[in-house]
């Protein structure tokens, strides 16, 4: 009897214990909970049928071409005619016409205008002969090429169309870590692919493009082949980035992709519409994240004190550069602009692409463990604050030809561009007459008109716009000529 006593008193003691258990267990999850707002599910079909109509199939192609090259006359490089009769062990090189294969490939771009403007990358369209955009519904346009960008590997290109499904552009500033996106485009061939995920993180720089602008949507959403210059899409279906890159060892999809935000965009698209090339607003400075420097000298054994953890390490300051002019060094921490906080160097660039040569700024940075304000006039590449623009041949003042077989025999060259005639121009000014031959410019070789209008269109909006020029006279005198471009 006591033992059933002791029995039911133990039970009710166990049953107590569970009660209050779950009482503070009901009192935590009612703490937890006001604490933090449910979890709401995520419908994405809005967001997918908003995007969709306005995300295009992009096909390239590039013709094939005949080209001279020279090769040697024994594949073996022995000619024996050379070793009997002078010249041993240096075999004979001949001149050889080949025809490169035609080229194709494809890709995805977002129409931003109904009257037909497309976003890609640069390295979807660069090269191409011809481009031929298919909508969501089918419809087929040839496209041109507007303007491209290598710095952002962003290209517009416009086909002729009215009142095409543009897509909403929104802001990619307001994106957060953790928040819902689609990658929409047409992987492999497969036209209007939707895949989902999270954004990553913001501000990435891959370091995959030297003296390029990285400062990427890092997403988890599977990009792959064929996704290059789709749209990266908020759950309002509005475009937040364009998708560029993957890294991968594979080459295809293995956990991340990259987007190009729609802060960096916006600029570069106002700027390839107003002006051909982008104005970009150069500060003149060089360096990498205070924590990465911080590493790296870690690993040399070397303890240093910035006096932050975040910030742009400036590592070289250009002379003559706006940093140079506004009293940046080396060793300073860049930790604002205008206001901003600035806790890499990507988001110093992201802000910075924003901007255009003869644009003010204030950087907040520190020096020996002090933070310090100062007024910058940001200058464009080539250390001023004028509107670049793209050059054509028509700066030159002169007729081309190529050269033909007869000057090919006669000089002993295997390629080269004739003066046919000299007008009012660069190449008057520079004193070089009808008859010469160009054969290189800024070390490239000139083989067709095309490459002597693509190497005046790149020195023109380089950092140094002069065309360092090598060639031939008929006689057979050798010259050299640097022709400045101007631009007006």
């Amino acid at each position: 009897m006591e033992m059933k006593k002791l029995s039911n008193y133990f039970v009710y003691a166990i049953c107590l214990i569970a009660v209050v258990f779950s009482a503070g267990a009901f009192i935590k999850v009612n703490a937890n909970t006001n604490k933090m707002p449910a979890a709401q599910p995520v419908d994405l079909t809005y967001a997918a049928e908003e995007a969709l109509p306005a995300v295009v199939h992009i096909k390239y192609l590039q013709n094939s071409k005949v080209q001279t090259v020279e090769m040697d006359s024994d594949p073996w490089g022995f000619d024996p005619f050379d070793f009997f009769f002078g010249n041993p062990g240096n075999s004979r090189r001949q001149q050889r016409k080949i025809q490169t294969p035609k080229r194709e490939g494809s890709g995805s771009g977002v129409i931003i205008s109904p009257d037909g403007y497309i976003v890609t990358n640069n390295h979807v369209v660069e090269g191409a002969d011809e481009l031929t955009v298919t909508l969501d519904d089918n419809r087929e346009f040839s496209a041109r090429i507007i303007g491209t960008d290598k710095t952002t590997d962003l290209a517009l290109i416009k086909v002729d169309g009215k009142n095409l499904p543009a897509i909403t552009i929104g802001d990619s500033n307001a994106l957060k870590v953790g928040e819902w996106v689609l990658a929409v485009g047409n992987p492999f061939n497969l036209k209007s692919t939707v895949t989902a995920g999270i954004v990553s993180a913001k501000a990435r720089n891959v370091g995959g493009r030297p003296n390029s602008i990285e400062s990427f949507i890092q997403t988890d959403a599977a990009i792959n082949p064929g996704n290059s210059g789709g749209a990266l899409v908020n759950t309002r279906g509005e475009l937040v980035g364009i998708n560029t890159m993957l890294v991968s060892q594979t080459g295809n999809f293995a956990g991340y992709g990259f987007a190009i935000p729609t802060t960096i965009m916006n600029k570069v698209v106002d700027d390839l519409k107003k002006y051909g090339t982008v104005q970009r607003a150069v500060l003149g400075v060089r360096g990498n994240d205070v924590s990465v420097y911080h590493d790296m000298m870690k690993e040399q054994g070397k303890d240093v004190d910035l006096g932050t953890m975040q910030g742009a390490y400036v590592d070289s300051v250009e002379d003559g550069g706006a940093g140079a002019e506004a009293g940046l060094q080396k060793g300073d921490v860049i930790t604002g602009v205008d206001g901003k906080k600035i806790t890499k160097m990507a988001e110093l660039q992201e802000y910075l692409a924003n901007k255009r040569p003869g644009d003010k700024v204030t950087i907040t940075y520190m020096r020996d463990k002090k933070s310090k304000n100062v007024t910058v006039t940001l200058k464009n590449e080539q250390g001023n604050t004028n509107i670049v623009k793209n050059a054509d041949l028509d700066i030159l003042g002169g007729n081309f030809r190529e050269i033909n077989d007869s000057e090919k025999n006669q000089l002993n060259i295997s390629t080269g561009l004739v003066v046919m005639k000299v007008n009012n121009g660069a190449l008057r000014d520079a004193g070089i007459n009808r008859g010469f031959i160009i054969q290189k410019v800024n070390d490239e070789p000139m083989k067709t008109i095309a490459d002597l209008q693509k190497a005046v269109k790149d020195a023109s909006t380089s950092k140094d716009p002069v065309l360092y020029i090598q060639g031939i006279y008929p006689t057979g005198k050798k010259a050299y000529f640097a022709v400045p471009l101007q631009n007006e």
